[in-house]
């Protein structure tokens, strides 16, 4: 199911909403999309844009993407753990639907490309699948943001240590497709952390059916059904101010001088329908923090710990905490569980342990399991200073150096004092006394 076909599901079923009053893309469309979260929105009405409608807030919540994937939300992690482990390569079409049309040159200018905020340094391309190739390690899919600052050409940050970084470092100059309007076995694919060379189209093919084509200008095979492509090469050399742009930490990420997307190429469906991301906002924290679940899941249960659930939270701004829910066997497991938790998603800074009773979606049950059940002289690790992530704001200044500090709020197995375990009340069915 392509993008465009899960929006009419949606409309069907009434999910989504459409927007007939015209909206600006320059701060308007971002500011009614946050204002409506999570409700999927669709824009209708595109002052300058007529031949294109803006889609989003589609996957701002977890069951969101389980609806995508015909599943329940605790068959999340369990369906892309398995997809990343049994990969399978996409099929190739020759007829792909996102080179319906080839734009007549190349103006950036035509597109709907969003203003999300007054302080952004431009209008910002920050829903796009970006596809590169290195000749030794194949093929790769990440998320990389772009700022327009001309016609054909955007400055797009490029984080160091990443696999797109190692392969521009290499070579110089990388072709790229940044491809806008995907589902969510792409989108949860190309986020994902795995070793360089896995081919992350793979692991979407293996979370659903997913078709790819060749890029029209290079050697890449792309998303098919994606809405539209811009092909061209990202180039070391040639350097432009980045910048700035709200963070997942709802911060504003410095001004940089990075590396130049130059376009080439672009293409699009017939009545193409551009994907909105806002930047710091639900559906951003969603996309870019579930995918470290499986990870995090993976290297718990791997360090013999039964993990039962992972959350990596949108308090935490999906990235910076995860919330992680064992059946306790031994005493240390909740402290083993938190050396896993930081060795599944190294940008984590903060590890929660709960039990088996605690649920890790309800902010409230976790709080009451650290007021009952932890202990900081017993139960606080502290990891000490190590390289977290680039979008903390509160790591030392011009590194990613910072504190890394594990929780355990699992009870004892061993109850020497007061029960731990929470009182059950009595049930009853309300429409039963007020009818």
């Amino acid at each position: 199911m392509y993008f465009r076909e899960y929006l009419n599901k949606l409309e069907k079923s009434g999910k989504i909403t459409r927007i007939k009053k015209e909206i600006n893309i320059d701060i308007e469309a971002a500011a009614v999309l946050k204002a409506a979260e999570p409700t999927p929105l669709l824009f209708e009405n595109v002052k300058g844009f007529s031949e294109f409608l803006v889609a989003g807030n589609v996957f701002c919540t977890k069951e969101s993407i389980a609806d995508y994937f015909e599943i329940s939300t605790a068959l999340l992690i369990p369906k892309l753990t398995e997809a990343i482990d049994n990969r399978s390569p996409p099929e190739e079409i020759s007829d792909a639907p996102c080179q319906e049309v080839i734009m007549d040159g190349v103006d950036l200018d035509k597109l709907p490309i969003l203003k999300h905020n007054e302080r952004d340094g431009g209008r910002y391309i920050s829903s796009a699948v970006v596809v590169t190739k290195d000749p030794e390690f194949g093929q790769n899919l990440d998320f990389h943001r772009a700022m327009q600052f001309a016609k054909n050409r955007m400055s797009t940050r490029i984080i160091k240590g990443r696999d797109f970084y190692k392969f521009l470092e290499r070579s110089g100059e990388v072709e790229a497709a940044y491809c806008v309007g995907n589902t969510p076995n792409i989108l949860v694919a190309a986020a994902t952390s795995v070793k360089t060379g896995i081919n992350e189209l793979e692991i979407a093919n293996a979370l659903s059916k997913t078709e790819v084509t060749k890029a029209k200008t290079l050697d890449l095979l792309i998303p098919a059904g994606c809405e539209v492509v811009l092909e061209g090469k990202v180039i070391m050399a040639d350097r432009s101010t980045e910048g700035p742009f709200i963070d997942l930490t709802e911060t504003y990420d410095i001004e940089r001088d990075e590396p130049v997307f130059e376009v080439k190429t672009i293409s699009h469906r017939k009545n193409p329908i551009w994907q909105a991301l806002v930047p710091g906002a639900l559906e951003h924290k969603v996309l870019m923090g579930m995918p470290r679940e499986p990870t995090i899941f993976k290297s718990v249960n791997e360090a013999g710990i039964k993990c039962l659930d992972v959350n990596v939270n949108p308090g935490g701004s999906s990235w910076l905490h995860a919330i992680v829910r064992i059946d306790k066997q031994n005493e240390e497991d909740g402290k083993k569980a938190i050396h896993a938790a930081f060795a599944g998603h190294r940008s984590c800074k903060h590890v929660f342990i709960v039990d088996k009773d605690i649920d890790i979606y309800n902010p409230l049950e976790v709080e009451w399991s650290m007021a009952t059940r932890f202990q900081a002289e017993r139960d606080l690790v502290d990891i000490g200073k190590e390289p977290g992530s680039s979008l903390d704001p509160s790591a030392e200044p011009g590194t990613k150096i910072t504190n890394k500090i594990g929780f355990d709020f699992t009870a004892p197995l061993v109850t020497k004092g007061k029960s731990f375990a929470r009182a059950e009340f009595p049930k009853v069915n309300l429409k039963d006394y007020l009818e």
